[in-house]
């Protein structure tokens, strides 16, 4: 018979680590479950698996779940063309997180977070604030400058850093710097698919950008002067942004930090080439020395600061 789980974090280690030696096949059923949406993660943000190693699924299964709730809500949000199917699929969200903290959930990521006393102490508004936030950005439309990009995408992605802030750090610690970087992130990440999004309601460059430069929706496709110039432009804009959020308050989670260190590199390095875009679609290394440096000072802070 399997061994059972309590409460706490160690309740949800124990359910992941059942498997290892249990032959308790809805055990093994529930931990490939969790392990595709953690491969899911990993696909997209691959350097993270150097975080990992400073923060052990094992011993910290519910910061490596929060981190693949995330991604599977913003590829919902973003991922999904048809804005009444990603509707029902952040409604069906909303529902499991409304209901998570008495049901102990239905879906393999909820499940280990709410075995956590941290997922708890949160108020419910927090767990379901990126679902909503995600369901009202479905239908917006291309900003109207950078400014207006920069504050638009901060409410869903601002949503995830206060609920990854709060997780990592507790309650009380601001998430101002977090919810920068994690918008900052994301609208690299956008600009990295300008080709491929050409043709959606909200474009990677904002309005000002493109008739400052002459681009139409359909000249987005294909590489000009103008369009190198409008991605250099928006490039500017995003460097500028992440050197003023180092001065902003509170702390990031190692991944987070992993996230925004390599963002910010690539964001340098497409502004030196002569084609930003080709540069930005091949992204940066994955790992190395200062991909482990940097998540061995990160980890270092966490503990410091999480006591």
């Amino acid at each position: 018979m399997g061994r059972r789980c309590g409460s706490g974090a160690s309740a949800a280690a124990c359910r992941i680590a059942q498997v290892e030696g249990s032959g308790v096949s809805e055990d093994a059923s529930h931990h490939g479950a969790l392990q595709s949406y953690v491969d899911k993660w990993l696909s997209v943000q691959p350097q993270q698996r150097v975080a990992l190693v400073f923060v052990e699924p094992g011993k910290y299964p519910g910061h490596v779940a929060l981190a693949a709730l995330e991604q599977e809500l913003l590829s919902a949000a973003y991922g999904i063309r048809e804005p009444q199917v990603a509707a029902t699929k952040l409604n069906w969200w909303a529902e499991e997180l409304d209901s998570a903290a008495t049901s102990g959930g239905r879906h393999p990521l909820t499940r280990v977070l709410f075995d956590d006393e941290r997922a708890h102490a949160m108020p419910k508004e927090r767990w379901l604030a990126p679902v909503l936030a995600a369901m009202a950005q479905l239908e917006e439309g291309t900003a109207v400058d950078f400014a207006a990009q920069l504050n638009a995408a901060s409410a869903l992605h601002g949503a995830f850093a206060e609920l990854e802030t709060g997780w990592w750090y507790g309650e009380a610690v601001s998430s101002a710097r977090a919810t920068r970087l994690a918008t900052l992130s994301h609208l690299l990440h956008a600009l990295r698919r300008l080709q491929d999004d050409a043709e959606r309601d909200r474009l990677p460059l904002p309005m000002a950008r493109l008739a400052r430069f002459g681009l139409s929706r359909a000249s987005l496709r294909e590489r000009s002067e103008a369009r190198d110039q409008a991605i250099k432009a928006q490039l500017g804009d995003l460097q500028s942004s992440w050197a003023d959020a180092t001065r902003l308050d509170g702390p990031i989670s190692v991944f987070r930090a992993l996230e925004a260190g390599q963002g910010e590199r690539l964001v340098s390095k497409a502004l030196r080439a002569g084609e930003a875009l080709a540069v930005l679609q091949q992204g940066a290394p994955d790992g190395g020395f200062r991909t482990t440096l940097r998540a061995w000072r990160a980890a270092r802070q966490w503990q410091k600061l999480a006591g």
